[in-house]
């Protein structure tokens, strides 16, 4: 009974947090062990009982600030004045500068949303296809829950009970190889289809737009930086790069008012909420499928299945490429990661950092595929173009995207090798 009703609210579009509680609660009900019940308000509170969880609000706060402080527009300005003037300039433009705010925002879905608006019209007034120019721009969303900070990765380390640090190391690499790989797609795309080129600027205009956006800059190095040097934990780290963020718009940029923050304050809180709420439901929904021996049950059917690791990843890779079209990444996370995690550790003895870095890329990758798409829908909807065009216009960098996770499931040193 539970399954079926945890399906049928899933597909009728019940929030994915109201799901996993209310499925929770039935299961309780169904096995007759009522007593739970009684446990089922504390569980929802353990669940948010970890000092991690706190960078998620920071992590969206600088993203608020990021928007209201002018930040964005510089990034674009300085990817614009060292790569604009080569052919598809605009493109290289969009991807690096897509770069850039990731490792600031750390948030697809919001990533997408703001760059579509900032890019989208600049590339097809240069004469570039509005699907392709809104199929670029979600691509380069994709590297904001890679490259630290990243929203993703601090939900998976909280599930998985690994440092959180560990996790938003571990995205480095892995973020820098899709950004290359894309600029190279960029690259051949433009030679082959004759895409146009952007101006050419001096040195001096180059140099102009570096100074301009350089203590922008100052924001991921402060917070990387911070957690490699082992100077603070993620949190503390999450916490300077907000306050570097707010100084930077409130006395270089000169855009951030007092009067602002009442609003931006409230949307964090908000989007925190949301993001908080599925992390506790999470935790209820994990502690049921503990209880009714799932992983258990799930482990013996995969290993009929798949005799080795390799196999076992690759498994989990077509998997989760299924769920995250239908499903949005946090809550893929939150549905999945209870289930493999065990099986994938102690069953194939995979590094639970390695897995939560392949799992978290998989179920991104679903937000730019048929037939949802969140992510392809967001960029459709922001620059008013149909989601299929988006998805047809770049569908090379899909394949791009598949590969580098097939590389990244099979070989673990690409993402263990800070670590």
């Amino acid at each position: 009974m539970t399954a079926p009703v945890f399906i049928l609210l899933l597909f009728v579009g019940v929030p994915i947090g109201f799901v996993l509680s209310l499925a929770a609660m039935l299961f309780i009900v169904e096995s007759g062990n009522l007593i739970l019940l009684e446990s089922f308000p504390r569980r929802l509170f353990s669940s948010l009982d970890n000092s991690g969880l706190v960078a998620i609000p920071l992590f969206i706060l600088i993203g608020e600030v990021m928007n209201s402080a002018g930040i964005t527009t510089r990034l674009v300005r300085l990817a614009a004045a060292f790569v604009g003037a080569v052919r598809g300039g605009l493109a290289h433009v969009n991807l690096l500068a897509n770069m850039f705010v990731a490792s600031i925002l750390g948030s697809a879905t919001a990533q997408i949303a703001m760059m579509s608006q900032v890019m989208v019209p600049e590339m097809e007034r240069a004469g570039y296809d509005r699907g392709y120019a809104a199929g670029i721009t979600a691509y380069g969303g994709l590297l904001g829950p890679i490259i630290p900070p990243s929203i993703v990765f601090v939900v998976y380390a909280v599930l998985a009970q690994v440092a959180v640090s560990d996790m938003l190391v571990a995205g480095i690499i892995p973020g820098l190889m899709l950004t290359g790989l894309f600029l190279v797609t960029v690259a051949l795309l433009g030679a082959w289809q004759g895409f146009p080129r952007g101006e050419r600027l001096g040195w001096a205009a180059r140099l102009g737009a570096l100074r301009a956006a350089l203590p922008m800059l100052l924001i991921p190095v402060v917070i990387v930086g911070t957690i490699l040097a082992g100077f603070g934990s993620p949190t503390e780290a999450a916490a300077l790069g907000a306050l570097v963020s707010i100084l930077i718009g409130m006395f270089y940029t000169r855009t951030l008012r007092l009067r602002d923050f009442p609003a931006i304050l409230m949307r964090s809180g908000l989007n925190s909420a949301l993001v908080l709420f599925l992390v506790a439901a999470a935790g209820v929904f994990s502690w049921v499928l503990t209880f009714a021996q799932v992983p258990q049950a799930a482990a013996r059917w995969i290993q009929e299945i798949a005799t080795t690791p390799m196999a076992f990843m690759l498994l989990v890779l077509v998997a989760l490429l299924i769920v995250g079209t239908v499903i949005d990444g946090i809550p893929g996370l939150i549905m999945t990661v209870p289930i493999l995690l065990p099986i994938a550790t102690d069953v194939y003895g995979i590094h639970p950092v390695h897995f939560g870095v392949v799992v978290s890329i998989n179920l991104i990758l679903g937000l730019l595929s048929p037939p949802v798409g969140i992510g392809l829908h967001v960029a459709a909807s922001v620059t008013g173009t149909n989601a299929l065009r988006v998805f047809w216009a770049t569908l090379p960098f899909f394949f791009i995207s598949v590969l580098v996770l097939i590389l990244l499931a099979l070989v673990p040193q690409l993402s263990m090798a800070f670590l």
